[in-house]
């Protein structure tokens, strides 16, 4: 028991100083925040296993955690995300997009002094010559540097070479020389006569006069034109009095000014709006054509007299066992206007090319064509067997009284298998509401809208239009993105929480 004890302790208190460890690098970092969030999920963590207090949480605590690292966490960091700028001209914060300015420079060529390298113990000596060009004989030496820790003394004091110096031993051969550029990058050096040297090629140091010079209240003043940028904390940019702005800019919390662009700017309204509408009809006319398709399949093949059912069950189902990403690009094939199967079987019928990638309600009919195809066999699989289940002495009834197939499912077998199928059918339309997969590979959302300020294509739904705006063609604008990501999920939501209500009600009724 005792043996028990002290294994258990003893690993307990190795998982504590890992987490430590782990935290305390996490701050050094500079993310406190995260640190923090970081040892609350470790510290309880290790509280759950143990403590004898809490044994059935020693089996929840796994889910829990997993359900806030990955779904909880992401949901809060992107509605944050949309209430800032964040976005490619906006990804650094105030003191590093001030820090990259202030490190910008022009770098004078004509003055650059060629460089060796030296070992002096276990660290190195730079030695700068001038070029025969400028005409000086004048050597400068540095004091021993540790480069593999330069960035603790990165201004070194360069001293003259004299005539009589002794040798300072063989140079570092270029190659290693190259190994150590991240290091020499980081160094200044400063000549006797103030000038100070940055490392400018393999071989050379050069003078170098920075653009930006910093005042105490934060702006920078360009030291050609004395023009003075201050940071605008509204729009995330080093901006002058004349509204001329500073590349790169830096982020900041703009409020609900994502969400009031979305619903109030007229000319991102409407292909939202377009959007969404579209988002919303292609989610249940999807739905819908599944249903009547596969419905009607099951229906069919439950019908006793037809001969091989179970072939026809089986290629019926095939469309569903191939991953979809194969029969999408398939389609996207059969479909072209060109070289397609399908326009060539109605080139020659009809003598028409329907154009299926450049109109937009083509475009839209093409999708929901693929879309239904892809889902039908999930809606004949769940009829079947839902149609299984219905007692046969209700249709046995129905045949004495001289009912036909059509009054048989009226009445019948579509009434029967309603209520089981509609949480299914609520599934799939959330489902379609965020099918990113079939546009992306089908149309890319494309054609596009014109003259809109943001890509927004007609066959584009919101959860590609965010993927657009984020990621492709739009200035990588996360913030924008996440706030309609944000929209999406209580739409989502909304769907969920219908669903529950209807299968609370349905189980109510059952009862």
């Amino acid at each position: 028991m005792k043996k028990n004890s002290f294994f258990k302790w003893s690993l307990a208190t190795l998982a504590a100083l890992a987490l430590l460890w782990l935290v305390f690098s996490v701050y050094r970092q500079g993310q406190p925040l995260w640190a923090l969030g970081l040892l609350t999920l470790g510290g309880l963590g290790l509280y759950v296993y143990v403590s004898a207090r809490t044994l059935a949480w020693r089996y929840l605590f796994p889910g829990v955690a997993a359900m806030l690292v990955f779904v909880a966490f992401p949901l809060l960091y992107t509605m944050q995300i949309g209430f800032t700028n964040y976005s490619s001209s906006n990804l650094l914060s105030q003191q590093r997009a001030r820090g990259y300015l202030l490190d910008q420079a022009e770098v004078d060529e004509a003055q650059a002094l060629q460089f060796s390298m030296h070992r002096d113990g276990t660290q190195w000596r730079l030695l700068l010559t001038p070029s025969d060009a400028a005409g000086s004989k004048v050597r400068f030496v540095s004091p021993p540097v540790a480069l593999n820790d330069a960035t603790t003394a990165p201004l070194i004091a360069m001293q003259v070479l004299p005539p009589d110096a002794p040798d300072l031993g063989e140079a570092l051969p270029l190659k290693q020389v190259l190994a150590q550029r991240d290091a020499l990058r980081a160094l200044k050096l400063s000549l006797p006569d103030q000038r100070q040297l940055i490392y400018s090629g393999v071989r050379e140091f050069a003078p170098f006069d920075p653009v930006w010079q910093a005042l105490p209240d934060g702006s920078l003043t360009q030291r050609a034109t004395g023009n003075v940028f201050r940071p605008n904390t509204d729009t995330g940019f080093f901006e002058d009095a004349q509204g001329q702005r500073l590349q790169p800019g830096f982020k900041v919390n703009v409020g609900w000014h994502n969400y009031v662009r979305i619903f109030g700017d007229p000319d991102m309204r409407g292909p939202f709006v377009s959007i969404f509408i579209w988002t919303v009809a292609f989610a249940a006319l999807t739905v819908l054509f599944s249903t009547a398709i596969g419905m009607t399949l099951a229906v069919v093949l439950n019908w006793e007299a037809l001969r091989f059912r179970t072939l026809y069950r089986t290629l019926l189902f095939l469309p569903y066992a191939v991953p979809g990403f194969i029969s999408i690009l398939v389609f996207k094939g059969l479909f072209n206007q060109n070289f397609g199967e399908i326009n060539a079987v109605l080139n020659a019928l009809f003598g028409i090319k329907p154009a299926w990638f450049a109109d937009a309600t083509l475009a839209r009919s093409m999708i929901l064509i693929v879309n239904t195809w892809l889902g039908y066999p999930y809606i004949m699989v769940i009829c079947t067997g839902l149609i299984k289940a219905i007692p046969g002495d209700l249709y046995e009834a129905s045949a004495i009284a001289g009912a036909g197939p059509l009054t048989n499912f009226w009445r019948i077998t579509a009434p029967l298998i309603a209520r089981p199928l509609t949480p299914l059918l609520i599934s799939a339309f959330a489902f379609n509401f965020n099918n990113f997969v079939l546009i992306s590979l089908l149309t890319d959302g494309r054609p596009d809208y014109l003259n809109t300020k943001l890509p927004a294509g007609t066959t584009d739904i919101l959860v590609s239009y965010t993927y657009r705006i984020a990621f492709t063609d739009a200035g990588a604008n996360f913030g924008l993105a996440a706030a309609i990501s944000t929209v999406i999920f209580f739409l989502v939501a909304l769907l969920s929480i219908v669903n529950l209500k209807f299968t609370r009600t349905q189980g109510n009724t059952n009862r």
